[in-house]
């Protein structure tokens, strides 16, 4: 499986960056053959770190929400409100389709971010104060994103996609963060 990864498929070089995506997220990276084998099966092949990130991460989906939440049929989840997760999905697509990186490009009112952090901090700290992990379940393209932005925003909270939701749990939505 190694010599089908490095160098057919993708660069050492690359591989480390997937590997440094996922420990920055806390995600253990100890199951190696599952991590290879969502590398190899992105279709068509990529070397786009982001998408081969978000590849492992569905296959070790199972294991991240074992460590968020047990093994209980439920997962609480804070979520966005319908209307800003469409408005930050409008602004990812005009950074990626202007060539660059969402991640650096995408353009949030400044009021507008601290009000999401300022909602996100009190969010994640209701969760705590309920003996739970707090969860941001979001969609696919914007998870890198709002990873980081709690992440630099001194959150402390796990950011889930829906394609990361095992099927054998259920969605319980705690809290939702909105644009007012």
């Amino acid at each position: 499986l190694a010599e089908e990864l490095i160098p057919n498929r993708i660069s050492l070089s690359l591989l480390l960056k997937i590997l440094q995506n996922l420990l920055r997220e806390r995600v253990s990276i100890r199951d190696l053959r599952t991590i290879a084998e969502a590398i190899t099966s992105v279709t068509p092949p990529s070397q786009d770190p982001t998408v081969l990130t978000a590849a492992v991460r569905i296959a070790l989906s199972r294991m991240i929400v074992q460590g968020l939440v047990g093994n209980g049929g439920e997962i609480p989840v804070i979520t966005l409100e319908p209307q800003l997760e469409q408005m930050l999905l409008s602004s990812y697509k005009q950074a990626r389709d202007a060539g660059n990186p969402p991640e650096e490009g995408m353009v949030i009112e400044p009021s507008l971010a601290e009000r999401m952090q300022r909602m996100l901090r009190e969010a994640a700290a209701r969760q705590e104060m309920d003996g739970q992990s707090a969860v941001l379940l979001v969609s696919a393209p914007l998870r890198p994103v709002l990873a980081r932005f709690v992440r630099y925003g001194g959150v402390s909270m796990s950011v889930l996609s829906y394609q990361e939701v095992p099927e054998n749990k259920q969605i319980m939505v705690v809290a939702t963060v909105g644009r007012h």
